[in-house]
Order: structure tokens, then C-alpha cells, then sequence
């Protein structure tokens, strides 16, 4: 089942918000998911299990890094991004 997923990356006590972030953008474009990366959210979508796995993946290689907050919403009734 596709599905499409709203992320936000929110790094905590770091001078540089942008490294964390675009780590994390990375590891999920690794993973062949279409990836639109916003100011505030990002929004990627695929199959539910590579979203799923991506984004543990992502979190973890992140999270072993920074002191991070993942926030996501998740949808089986979006349509795919371009």
C-alpha cells in the first residue's frame, strides 16, 4: 500500500538546526522514497513498510548524533507527490 507521511525533524541543543536536518532528509532519499522538503515539514511518500523503515532508520542514525524530536503523520488516503 502506498502511503505518504508529514515529518518534521526538530533538533534540541545545537547551533547548527540545518546539519541534523539534512542528515536526516538524506537517509530517507537513500531509501528511493520521493522526498519534497519544506521549511518546517517534509513530506515523502512510497510503500508503507520502505516509509516505515526509512523512517526508523533515519531516527536512529540521526538520534545516535543529536538529541532530536521526530514528529509524523502518516496517511493511506493521500495522493503521491510529484
Amino acid at each position: 500500500m502506498k502511503v505518504q507521511a508529514e515529518v518534521s525533524l526538530y533538533p534540541l541543543r545545537q547551533n547548527d538546526l540545518n546539519e541534523p536536518i539534512q542528515k536526516f532528509i538524506e537517509s530517507l532519499r537513500s531509501n528511493n522514497l520521493k522526498v519534497k522538503a519544506g521549511s518546517m515539514s517534509s513530506v515523502i511518500s512510497g510503500e508503507e513498510s520502505i516509509v516505515f523503515q526509512s523512517l526508523q532508520k533515519a531516527f536512529e542514525q540521526t538520534s545516535r548524533k543529536y538529541e532530536v524530536v521526530l514528529t509524523a503523520k502518516i496517511s493511506n488516503a493521500c495522493s503521491e507527490i510529484g
